[in-house]
Parts: structure tokens; C-alpha cells; sequence
């Protein structure tokens, strides 16, 4: 696992720049790969590659990159793993190819000279994020890994081109330029994260996942989808597997698991795996110990509020399994600590509150192993979000109500909320709390009158409904939750939000703090539960299978209770949520309130003021109205930090910094 960051400069020629502008880059990069730091340079073509190394496979100098293909026409810089390395090896031996080390870079390298670089990627298993110079083409190619699990970043600013595992690296260029897209910040506050291909910036993308980019020497860019999990899902789906073949399903769905989690286990260094006692991870470690000789090395945060803790639950595991268990329960000081680093590691705004916990998990985790598995990925594929059931209850509802009706019926609801907002006792009468009632309501009345079912789901993923009206001057993209088409392939509900997350939410949200959070104490993640054999398997299957009795991931149970007790793991899926409301009224009061100051809003010139200022009131109002404006809050309170932190020096200078604290 590693950084890269690199430059195609089409301006001129022999820029003795270029060496130093990428060393700039990649050193803020330094976390992801504290092993080794690597240039490679063609001033005459423009081009710089770099790279920061975190060793895993093959630690020797044969693992240095940027490595240069034996026949010295590619050049390659890669971040990730390759669980099918060592076949491919074999099979390029067999070919007469003579390689010089064990790394996977190696194989990769080899495999896109021998077959070229697209059939090359379509052999690969794994996780990757890397890029491609052809000498002999004078052509950049920048490739993400089906899933979207290691990040791209890339830039054009007329002819330069930048590109990097983290936007802190492009940032490092003297000639980026840092543009805000309110656009993008507008899906960011009903999100809490931002959906690719837009980033924070203008001309500024994430590279989506499955996919391949290349520049030419031109400029000319060509993006093309090598993986479609749109077209693995409508062909899986129409080749269903039938109800009656349940135990065989179950049967093939332990051993395809076993496969990937072995294959996730190969490694040169101390390997452990993430353990929150929920059904994915436990699955990832049972099976891990079950093809372990050893204890396996398992870690887990806990917090001291009733009602958010599940490290008693995932000790229990542990003790089952009999694995070497260790846990942290997290403190105000380590919250103190470790939020107002959130922003340098994210880059641009990002609002998942479980990145506290997931930061000091990989902390944690660190300070034994290497290499951490995860179970991140089930509940997509699976069908394990209660929101899934959620949506599916509603959509019955009121599908009913013609479109015709339905702006009647919003009209309705909307009464409802002004007479329980303006009369307390009218209020009290229907047995409502004003402000989260008016919120759900708000949702409500905006799918009625979107009449859809992909617009419901969009709103109940919305923690802000309407962020045109709290981003000023603000216009919204509209991206895969808008797609009516998916509704036509898929004529499921749950399969059409569980591609969706999967598209959106799988990438941008839950793998980028993953990889953020791990990648910051220089630990690599893995997730067995994503590999594409797997992926495919999970869509061959029909959506009543994944679902029994109002709750998801069926077969996933099935699996783990060969390993691990139901009793064990069966309960109401709570997710790696930490105390927010507890924490934003105690000891990161004073870090909001100075955040949501009106006048450094306003000054600002990005957020309605009056809006936020009303959230962070009603917040401290009452026991009952606190807990609804959690997520929005948060989201303002990521923007307002990630804003703040903007102001400081270069990214290399908070790189530097940063390093020398810890």
C-alpha cells in the first residue's frame, strides 16, 4: 500500500522543475508509504512519476518504484495489492518473462507489456490505484480498481496535467489552482460526502471506479469503464439462482469467502483484521482463524455511553474464536486529538462521524500489525442497511396515491407541520417534536411530489433536503441518485438502492474513510468481502434470498453461524456510530461553537447563516430534539473545519508539520 502523485507538463520541454515539483507532491504522501520515496523523471516528454512506499510483498530494493518494465517501455507508480499475484506470475514465467523480484508492481508491470494495459487490468484481483507512462506512445494512463477501494485524483489546468492518491498532492503543484465548486459543496451537505467524479475543487475529479483514463500526447483525454457493476447486476439478475438451491448458495458463498479471504492474508508483515463484533467483520475473522495455525490479531474501539458500545459484543467473538483481542475505549483527550486532524487527511469535506473511531482504531491497530482486514462491503452487497426496509415500507405506502394526488396530499402534511410549528399546544396534541417533524416531513412532501423511488431513497439519505437553499449561489448535480433508468433495469427495489450504494456511497463514503483513516498511520486495509468473484456471486442471487423475517444479509448469517453462535451476532445492526449528540454537547462543544460562529458564516460567503445557526440551536434545546440535527450539524461542522484549515499554509509545509508532531 502507498502514495502516488505525479505530473504531465505538455507546456514545454526538459522543465528542470518537474523533479522538484513532484518531490513537493509526494511528500505530503509521506503517511501512506513511510518505507521508501521514489522520482522518476522524463523532462524531455514532460513527465513526472512518484511514489511513496509502505512495503508488504517482496520488502526488498526489487520493490522500489517507480519501476521501469524489463522491456523499458512503461513506467509504473501503483498503490494497492494483488490477491492473484502469484498466478499471474506464473503464467508470465511461462510466457519465458524472467522476473526480477516477488512484488505484485512487478507482475502488473509485466502483464501490461506482455497483454496491454486494459486486458492486463481485467486479469488483476485486487485493489489498485495506479498509472501507466508509455514511452513508447507518449500516453498517461491512470487505472482505479473495480470497486473504488484506492482512491485517484486527477487535474488538467490547460496543458497540465496532476494527479495523486490524495488531493494534498496536487495542491503541492505551484500551479494548481484551488476554486471552490459550490455545486459540489451542495451535494456534500445533503450527503456528507462528495460523489465522484466532482471533488471539492473545479477541474479537479476523482477517476471512478472500474475505470481507465488516458491522456495523450495532445492532451486529449479518453475515460472509458473497463468494469460496469451496472452490467454485472442486470446479468447477474437475469440469471437468478432459484429459492430451492438455498443450502447450496450458502454452500458456495463459505467457500468463494474462504478463497478471498486467503487470498487477503498473503503477506510479508504482521497481519490482523478489524473486529466490531457486527456480522461482516466477524465473518472476515472467523474465517480468518479458520485458516490461521496461529491467533489472529483482532482490534476494536469501544465508548463508555450506554447504547453506542459494542466492544463487549465483539470480545465475545473473540473469545469464541480464540483470537488475540485487543480494544481501546475511546476518551475526550483522544477526541481533542484527533478532530482537528480529520481535515488534513481528508483533503476536502467529509462527514462521516465513525472517522473519529475509525482513526483511532487504525491507531490502535498499528501499533501491532501492518495489514488489517475489514468487513467493509456487506452491507451493500447484501442488502444489510435497515434503510433498504425503510424505503421498501414507504414506497408501499404510498405508491398507491396517483402522481395526480400527491401535491394535495404534500399540501396536507405541510399543514400539519405549520399548525404543530406555530401553536406549542397543537403540537403537544398530535404528539409531535416541531423540529424533527417538520425535517421528515419536508422529505416526505419532496418525494410526493417527485413521485419515485429512487427520490424517496434520496431523501432518506439526506441530511440536509434542500442544500440549494443553505449553499449560496449553489446548483446541485445530479448524479446517479437522479438516474431513473436504474429503476428499469433492476425492477427490484432493493436491488436498485443496493446499486446504488454501491456506486455512490460504497466509494466515495465508506471506502474513502477507510482508506483515509488507515493510510494515515501508514496501515493497510483489505476487504475480502469485495473482491469480484464475490461481487458477481452476491448479484446472482435474488433479492428475497438476502433478505428473511424484515432484515438483510441472510446468506451472510448462514455463513457465520458455521463459525460463530447466533447468539453471538444476532441483533439489531447498530454500524460503528460513535455518542455525537453526547460529544457536540461536551468536550467538542467549544470547537462547534467557535465553527458555527454567524458572523465567520457569513463572512464567509458559502452557507446561510440563519439556517445553521437554527440547527445548532435547536440541538441544544431539550432532551427528545437533540439527536435529529446530529448528521446536518456535522456535516456544517466537517465543511466550517475543512474551511478553516484551508487558510493555512501550503500542503507541504502541513505535511511537514504534521510529520514532525508524530
Amino acid at each position: 500500500m502507498c502514495g502516488i502523485a505525479g505530473i504531465l507538463d505538455l507546456r514545454s520541454k526538459c522543465d528542470s522543475a518537474l523533479g522538484i515539483n513532484v518531490a513537493a507532491m509526494i511528500r505530503t504522501l509521506a503517511h501512506r508509504g513511510p518505507d521508501a520515496e521514489g522520482i522518476w523523471t522524463d523532462p524531455r516528454a514532460g513527465v513526472a512519476l512518484g511514489h511513496r512506499r509502505l512495503a508488504i510483498v517482496d520488502l526488498s530494493s526489487a520493490g522500489h518504484q517507480p519501476m521501469i518494465s524489463l522491456n523499458e517501455r512503461f513506467v509504473i507508480s501503483y498503490n494497492g495489492e494483488i490477491y492473484n499475484a502469484l498466478e499471474l506470475a506464473a503464467e508470465l514465467r511461462d510466457r519465458g518473462i524472467v522476473l526480477r523480484g516477488h512484488s505484485d508492481t512487478e507482475v502488473i508491470l509485466e502483464c501490461c507489456s506482455l497483454w496491454g494495459i486494459e486486458d492486463c487490468v481485467e486479469r488483476l484481483n485486487g485493489m489498485f490505484a495506479f498509472t501507466v507512462w508509455d514511452r513508447l506512445n507518449r500516453t498517461l494512463t491512470f487505472v482505479r480498481d473495480r470497486c473504488g477501494i484506492k482512491p485517484v485524483y486527477w487535474a488538467k489546468f490547460g496543458s497540465l496535467f496532476l494527479f495523486g492518491s490524495e488531493l494534498k498532492a496536487l495542491q503541492a503543484h505551484p500551479d494548481f489552482v484551488d476554486e471552490l465548486d459550490r455545486d459540489a459543496i451542495a451535494s456534500f451537505v445533503r450527503y456528507g460526502y462528495i460523489p465522484a467524479p466532482s471533488s471539492i475543487f473545479r477541474n479537479v475529479f476523482k477517476l471512478e471506479p472500474g475505470h481507465i483514463l488516458t491522456v495523450d500526447s495532445a492532451g486529449a483525454v479518453r475515460d472509458r469503464c473497463y468494469w460496469d457493476i451496472r452490467k454485472v447486476a442486470m446479468n447477474s439478475v437475469g440469471q437468478a439462482r432459484p429459492e430451492r438451491a438455498r443450502q447450496g448458495v450458502v454452500d458456495e458463498l463459505d467457500e468463494l469467502l474462504n478463497d478471498a479471504v486467503r487470498r487477503c492474508m498473503i503477506s510479508d508483515v504482521p497481519l490482523g483484521a478489524f473486529l466490531s463484533g457486527g456480522i461482516d467483520s466477524s465473518t472476515v475473522v472467523a474465517l480468518m482463524q479458520a485458516n490461521s495455525p496461529r491467533p489472529v490479531s483482532t482490534f476494536t474501539i469501544g465508548f463508555d455511553e450506554t447504547g453506542f458500545d459494542e466492544a463487549t459484543h465483539a470480545k465475545a467473538v473473540a473469545a469464541h474464536l480464540g483470537t488475540h483481542h485487543n480494544e481501546l475505549y475511546v476518551s475526550d483527550r483522544d477526541l481533542l486529538n484527533i478532530v482537528p486532524r480529520l481535515s488534513y487527511y481528508f483533503d476536502e469535506p467529509f462527514a462521516d462521524p465513525s472517522q473519529i473511531p475509525t482513526f483511532l482504531l487504525s491507531e490502535l491497530t498499528h501499533r501491532q500489525v501492518t495489514v488489517a482486514l475489514s468487513g467493509d462491503g456487506g452491507d451493500e452487497l447484501f442488502g444489510g442497511y435497515p434503510r433498504y426496509f425503510q424505503a421498501e415500507r414507504l414506497w408501499k405506502a404510498f405508491s398507491w396515491i396517483p402522481l395526480s394526488a400527491r401535491p394535495q396530499v404534500a399540501m396536507v402534511l405541510n399543514g400539519f407541520s405549520r399548525l404543530a410549528r406555530s401553536s406549542p399546544r397543537m403540537a403537544s396534541l398530535l404528539a409531535l417534536d416541531v423540529p424533527p417533524v417538520e425535517d421528515r416531513w419536508h422529505k416526505l412532501c419532496d418525494f410526493l411530489s417527485m413521485g419515485d423511488s429512487l427520490a424517496l431513497y434520496r431523501q432518506l439519505q439526506s441530511s440536509w433536503p434542500r442544500p440549494e437553499d443553505l449553499v449560496l449561489n449553489a446548483r446541485e448535480s445530479r448524479g446517479l441518485h437522479w438516474d431513473s433508468k436504474i429503476a428499469q433495469e433492476l425492477p427490484q427495489l432493493m436491488d436498485q438502492l443496493r446499486l446504488v450504494d454501491f456506486l455512490t456511497y460504497l466509494p466515495d463514503h465508506v471506502l474513502t474513510k477507510v482508506d483515509r483513516a488507515t493510510m494515515s498511520t501508514g496501515l493497510e486495509a483489505r476487504v475480502p468481502l469485495l473482491d469480484h468473484r464475490v461481487i458477481s456471486f452476491a448479484w446472482s442471487v435474488p433479492s428475497a434470498m438476502h433478505a428473511r423475517h424484515g432484515e438483510g444479509k441472510s446468506l451472510l448469517r448462514e455463513v457465520l453461524a458455521r463459525y460463530v453462535p447466533t447468539q453471538l451476532f444476532e441483533r439489531p445492526k447498530r454500524g460503528f456510530m460513535p455518542p455525537l449528540a453526547s460529544w457536540l454537547r461536551g468536550p467538542l462543544k467549544e470547537w462547534a461553537d467557535d465553527l458555527l460562529d454567524e458572523q465567520v458564516i457569513r463572512d464567509q460567503g458559502i452557507l446561510n447563516p440563519q439556517m445553521v445557526r437554527a440547527r445548532w440551536h435547536a440541538h441544544g434545546q431539550p432532551a427528545g430534539r437533540k439527536e435529529e440535527w446530529c448528521s446536518p450539524l456535522w456535516n456544517v461542522l466537517t465543511l466550517q473545519a475543512w474551511l478553516a484549515n484551508r487558510k493555512n499554509s501550503r500542503p507541504t509545509e502541513v505535511a511537514e508539520r504534521h510529520a514532525a508532531i508524530c
